[in-house]
């Protein structure tokens, strides 16, 4: 095919797709439904807070491929930040304990025989249960692949597990964690560097690829939702938007790049994950001390993960479809507390903003890995992208990226 790539979403999924077809010479538009590209993964201007501030919080690690190639590509390797060192401090509020795991930059994991480097409470023979995780049946939980009981489990593989598949340990898939584990930890401490974004979200990862994309010929159109994929029997004929029909010609291909339940109204038929779990993020306006990593993660409190900006405090909390009916204020009253605790600052609570992600990503479960479809379709002309297909990982920055470079490559080939 050699004739215009349509590109139906502009989050990271689809701006992944647009820069692998448009750094191989093929013509690329983009089609946003929302005001901006980005998606989940961007920064706006709160009006209430009066500052700049980021949907969300997403940790990345040097080990996430996928994105180091993507942010190399759009010329932004350094529009991420972060020590130069594998550190993850915790803190358990439970006990008041505090620690900092430190795995070693190389394979081999004597980190696990400092005690100064590893999980209060542990030995380090109790890491050989990360060797579980690979063994772990297709349709085995976190909790049951290792074990559900110990300091090990409870101060850092269910944190982990929780954070990088949304999703409770006793549903969350053993096998999700693993791949996530596989390309970061089990590679040794250089793959396990924390990163954050310098600046914010949308200038790390959706500005530069906009500029890079219109330095390429590419086109955006916000504000530009397609609402009909009309098809004959074998392939994808026209885009049906608001504002008139988009023409698909003969050597055209689309890249369906929308959320797991829009691709689902466009193409009937086709089996989406359809369960979803929530995620919380907090903003609160003070300043605190970021420490050497920047951020610290939380046990035994509804907080889960706080990351220190400028004049910002943002808190993480995953799975978490238990809280966010709760009105804002209650969430934020509990949050604020392990926040204080956390950071040791002053009780007043200041001006915050609660930000509800009911649908962030599909659970991480087995009926919903069942679900998510690979990336060809039934038509030759039309390929599928988004976290929420099948990546092998867990719905992360890294899986939207790679699906979309995916979805690219077999355009290309094709």
């Amino acid at each position: 095919m050699t004739g215009t790539v349509h590109i139906v979403g502009a989050g990271l999924a689809g701006l992944a797709a647009a820069v692998s077809c448009a750094a191989s010479g093929r013509r690329v538009t983009l089609y946003e439904a929302g005001p901006a590209a980005g998606g989940r993964c961007r920064s706006y201007f709160d009006r209430g807070l009066g500052l700049r501030i980021d949907n969300g919080n997403h940790l990345v690690l040097s080990g996430n491929r996928a994105v180091a190639a993507y942010l190399a590509q759009i010329g932004a390797q350094g529009a991420l930040t972060g020590p130069d060192a594998p550190l993850f401090p915790f803190a358990d509020l439970a006990d008041g304990a505090r620690w900092v795991v430190a795995p070693n930059l190389g394979r081999v994991p004597w980190w696990v025989l400092s005690r100064g480097r590893r999980v209060p409470g542990t030995r380090a023979r109790d890491y050989l249960a990360l060797l579980a995780l690979r063994r772990a049946g297709a349709q085995q939980t976190v909790h049951e692949a290792l074990g559900g009981g110990g300091a090990l489990y409870r101060r850092l593989l269910e944190p982990l597990a929780v954070a990088a598949l949304n999703t409770p340990a006793d549903t969350g898939l053993a096998r999700q964690l693993a791949a996530v584990v596989g390309e970061t930890l089990m590679r040794g401490g250089k793959a396990c560097l924390p990163r954050v974004p310098s600046v914010g979200l949308s200038e790390s990862f959706v500005d530069p690829a906009l500029a890079w994309l219109a330095a390429h010929g590419a086109q955006l159109h916000t504000s530009r939702r397609v609402a009909v994929l009309r098809r004959d029997e074998t392939r994808v004929t026209a885009l049906e938007t608001p504002d008139g029909t988009i023409a698909v010609g003969a050597g055209d291909a689309v890249v369906l790049a929308v959320p797991a339940w829009v691709a689902a109204d466009l193409l009937p038929g086709l089996i989406v994950p359809d369960a979803f779990s929530a995620i919380l993020n907090i903003h609160f306006v003070v300043a605190a001390d970021p420490g050497r990593a920047g951020f610290v993660g939380v046990v035994g409190g509804t907080a889960e993960w706080i990351f220190v900006r400028e004049r910002v405090v943002s808190v993480t909390v995953s799975a978490a479809n238990r809280l966010v009916d709760r009105p804002a204020e209650e969430i934020a009253e509990l949050v604020w507390r392990d926040v204080r605790a956390a950071l040791g600052l002053p009780e007043p609570m200041p001006p915050v903003r609660v930000v509800k992600e009911r649908r962030a990503t599909h659970e991480a479960t087995a009926t919903q890995e069942a679900r998510r479809p690979g990336a060809r379709t039934a038509w030759t002309n039309l390929v599928l992208a988004g976290d929420w297909t099948a990546t092998g990982l867990p719905a992360t920055i890294e899986g939207a990226i790679r699906s979309g470079r995916t979805a690219a490559d077999i355009l290309l080939a094709a």
